[in-house]
């Protein structure tokens, strides 16, 4: 029976300062560092093991992965890192305060650009502080200026297809570290949640999700592993 594990990355700095974040490389805190460890010791405590690891190319998630593998004795497995992992990409609303936001745009607006399925925040200016087109780890794909919740989906999913579905369909157990939306993308498709449903389920940082699927990769059950 194919075993699957998400975990969203621990606390991270913007996390912490209420800012928006998308794409731009944020470090865990030590509380997020924290998350990640705990994670490591609640998966190895419980018996879980892996044979693949993937994962964004932005550091919070990358550091979450490692910290937990250490805690596992499990550094030496396999990590694939992928941009199609990264978390939705916030365009103009990158590095802002959400208070702020909320305060110059209205809540109204703001929980639109935040929770629509369908509706991108407005994009990101070129030559804005937090463009990383030029950033080497992103050569030769086109970074997005803006991503609504579907765009994300439209990203992830391929990948997923493509990369990790054979994986796991080939009897290997999966860990993913990831982001809010790119595991809420997954979690839509393997749970079969709505495009309204899905934009109100939050994913807390540092805590295991569990999937058993079948071997068509439909939801058997899907828990966190901290209840279990």
């Amino acid at each position: 029976m194919p075993q699957l594990v998400l975990i969203r990355h621990g606390q991270s700095q913007w996390n912490l300062e209420n800012r928006f974040t998308g794409w731009w490389d944020v470090d865990v805190t030590e509380k997020g560092a924290a998350e990640a460890r705990a994670a490591g010791v609640l998966m190895r405590e419980k018996g879980l093991d892996f044979d693949q690891c993937f994962t964004s190319l932005q550091t919070r998630a990358i550091k979450t992965l490692n910290l937990a593998l250490e805690e596992m004795q499990r550094l030496w497995l396999p990590v694939e890192k992928d941009y199609r992992l990264n978390e939705r990409h916030y365009g103009g609303l990158t590095g802002l305060n959400k208070q702020e936001t909320r305060d110059k745009h209205g809540d109204e607006q703001v929980h639109i650009w935040r929770r629509s399925f369908d509706t991108p925040p407005p994009p990101m200016e070129a030559g804005s502080q937090y463009d990383l087109s030029a950033d080497r780890r992103y050569a030769g794909i086109s970074v997005p200026a803006s991503e609504s919740l579907k765009n994300t989906i439209e990203r992830v999913l391929p990948y997923w297809e493509a990369r990790i579905a054979p994986e796991l369909k080939a009897g290997k157990r999966i860990l993913i570290s990831a982001h809010g939306n790119s595991l809420r993308a997954l979690v839509k498709h393997l749970s079969g949640i709505s495009d309204n449903d899905i934009t109100g389920l939050e994913i807390p940082t540092g805590q295991p999700i569990v999937y058993d699927l079948d071997d068509d990769l439909n939801e058997r059950e899907r828990y966190y592993l901290s209840e279990r």
